[in-house]
């Protein structure tokens, strides 16, 4: 029997092939939901859905886009509001 922190369904379940040919089963945390725009609430793209200990070993670059409003919004909702400010 697996240890009793492990048998909550919050982790997710693998299944793993061993070389003898016996499965195992591995238990991962599972992975936050995807980040939205906060205006049209679109999945945002080039932003990474990792845990907090993944995130923090990633450089600035790789968690979000670098242009401006860039993890916040989408690029079409970005196109929008820099009309908006140049009007």
């Amino acid at each position: 029997m697996v240890r009793p922190a492990l048998r909550s369904r919050s982790f997710r379940r693998i299944k793993k092939k061993l070389p003898g040919g016996a499965f195992i089963t591995h238990y991962l945390k599972r992975k936050p939901s995807v980040a939205k725009c906060s205006a049209c609430g679109s999945k945002l793209h080039g932003v990474k859905s990792e845990r907090p200990i993944v995130m923090k070993k990633l450089s600035r670059s790789r968690k979000t886009p670098s242009r401006p409003y860039g993890g916040r919004l989408c690029s079409k909702c970005t196109r929008e509001k820099m009309k908006e400010k140049v009007r």
